[in-house]
């Protein structure tokens, strides 16, 4: 008896399993948002030494003795920061995050350099590791 039983159990499993889950694609799912992200650039240096360089020109044409060399650092440290934070907003970007949820649970975010066309609820599937509409 429990021979009978223990045979039939994964046929009895298999039966009471709904048809779609028999089949159903792991790689495919719902976008279920499309958001756009800023990334910060990145500053490498050179902005915040041109900047340094020309504010201290420019706080140096102020002033005469000890005015003029507090001028002249104030303008440095000044064209510094200023010139720093031009080259990151010069390198920043918008990037384009997709949430996708699969059809085995998991969910993955997708990321486009480019505006995309996805929206919420369409039905897509994963072919190598690249979004496809279905």
């Amino acid at each position: 008896m429990k021979r009978i039983v223990g045979s039939l159990l994964p046929v009895l499993l298999l039966a009471s399993a709904p048809a779609f889950a028999l089949f159903d694609c792991k790689e495919c799912g719902t976008v279920t948002s499309v958001k756009s992200v800023k990334i910060e650039g990145e500053a490498s240096g050179a902005g915040a030494v041109i900047g340094g360089v020309a504010g201290g020109v420019l706080g140096h044409q102020v002033g005469s003795g000890r005015g003029n060399t507090a001028a002249t650092v104030a303008g440095a440290a000044g064209g510094a920061y200023v010139g720093h934070q031009v080259e990151k907003s010069k390198k920043a970007r918008t990037e384009q995050h997709v949430t996708v949820k699969l059809n085995d649970g998991k969910t993955r975010t997708f990321k486009f350099a480019e505006p995309t066309s996805y929206r919420a609820g369409d039905k897509i599937k994963v072919v190598d590791g690249k979004l496809v509409r279905e």
